[in-house]
């Protein structure tokens, strides 16, 4: 059912309990998500802000048809066209197949590449404004790479201000509740960094300049109001502070360890580094995580809050372990940018891992700050113990 959210605005999205993989397996989401859909109702004008996933699409469309007359529907507005918005869109053109379709030109180009339907697409672009009545309008912000080339905000300057973020400021967050300040706000943040760490990081640049850009232009904001999660009406703001930190080469005082072990023998390693960190620097979080064991995108959200990295592995086959090739590979995709990094390992005869774990780092944009450290066996005493030395000098050089 619709839930108001204002007057004249309601949420007719769906709250999706059982996801726990988005982006085919990319990204795991705990916690569940939703998918926001929004009803718009000006003095003139009745618009819808998106849909649903297809999966939901007849849900949609008839939980919809419950809250109006579906040819009431004078326009919709599609602020981004990957499926998870989209996807309910051409069972509800079925039924009223002429209403147009507000998009950015790249926002059509993919809503046909999708669906390949000949819908009554109206290009908008920075500035645009539909106008509701009473004064009242909704007015368009190109916001590409936001995180795909298509995607857009939109700015409603009634109810004090309400502006429809699409993928910016989400999080994949399960609630029956609408608003930020009715969910424990630790999850609620926890997610909001993950999405943004795995989802928007790669994008920095771009998401730096849009939200300052948004920011210069002072509108009055009561409400943010994003795809997926909850709604920000309690110092909406927060948000766009936490986007401007964490697009800008963003690090706490943290150091990741992250490894995979055959034998245990790289795991003593791990151990013993983030034993030598912190006997020199108990200020500094260490965070030790097996790359086989832990989640990925959690493990990679880590990172994004770390200034350093070390990434071990055993020699296998003259390479390193499946677990952190799949790590490093979703790593390099990042393009995280200011943060130092090493690579360490045991093995047996050949021993090239941790080299070529280096050139990786290396190549995903880190800083490395020596040649890491290798332990020929299982390592003894001795050489669990020139591993913490290795991790205090680590630390000294960051």
């Amino acid at each position: 059912m619709a839930k108001k959210i204002t007057n004249n605005v309601s949420w007719v999205g769906k709250t999706d309990w059982e996801l726990t993989m988005f982006h085919g397996n990319e990204l795991s989401t705990s916690r569940g998500s939703s998918y926001n859909a929004y009803l718009l109702r000006g003095s003139h004008k009745t618009v819808l802000i998106d849909t649903v996933w297809g999966p939901y699409d007849r849900e949609f469309v008839e939980r919809l048809r419950a809250e109006l007359p579906l040819d009431q529907i004078d326009a919709i507005i599609m602020q981004h066209n990957e499926t998870d918005h989209s996807g309910a869109l051409p069972e509800l053109m079925r039924e009223i197949p002429d209403t147009p379709i507000y998009c950015t030109k790249k926002g059509e180009a993919i809503l046909r590449g999708h669906y390949h339907q000949d819908w009554n697409y109206i290009n908008v672009k920075t500035g645009d404004r539909l106008e509701l009545g009473d004064g009242e309008t909704l007015t368009f912000i190109e916001a590409p790479m936001c995180h795909w080339p298509d995607t857009m905000f939109s700015y409603y300057d009634g109810c004090g201000g309400i502006l429809f973020s699409n993928d910016a400021f989400g999080q994949h967050y399960a609630s029956e509740s609408l608003f930020n300040d009715e969910v424990p706000q630790c999850e609620m943040l926890a997610e909001a960094k993950k999405y943004y760490a795995n989802i928007l990081a790669p994008f920095n640049p771009m998401v730096s300049r849009k939200v300052k850009e948004v920011v210069a232009m002072n509108l009055p904001l009561s409400l943010i109001c994003p795809s997926h999660g909850v709604i920000w009406r309690e110092n909406p703001g927060q948000i766009i502070e936490k986007y401007l930190e964490w697009s800008d080469a963003y690090a706490q005082n943290q150091v990741t360890i992250v490894y995979d072990t055959m034998w245990n023998s790289t795991r003593k390693m791990a151990e013993a580094i983030a034993r030598g960190i912190r006997s020199c620097a108990p200020d500094v979080t260490v965070k030790v995580l097996n790359a086989a064991k832990e989640d990925k995108n959690d493990i990679l959200t880590e990172v994004f809050s770390s200034k350093a990295l070390l990434v071990g592995s055993p020699t296998i086959n003259n390479g390193f372990s499946y677990a952190i090739a799949g790590f490093m590979e979703m790593l390099k995709g990042l393009k995280l940018k200011g943060k130092k990094a090493a690579a360490f390992g045991s093995y047996g005869w050949s021993g090239e891992a941790s080299k070529q774990l280096g050139t990786l780092l290396s190549e995903a944009g880190f800083e490395l700050v020596d040649e890491g450290v290798r332990a020929l066996w299982v390592p003894d005493a001795e050489t669990l113990a020139s591993c913490e030395e290795y991790g205090k000098s680590f630390i000294s050089k960051i």
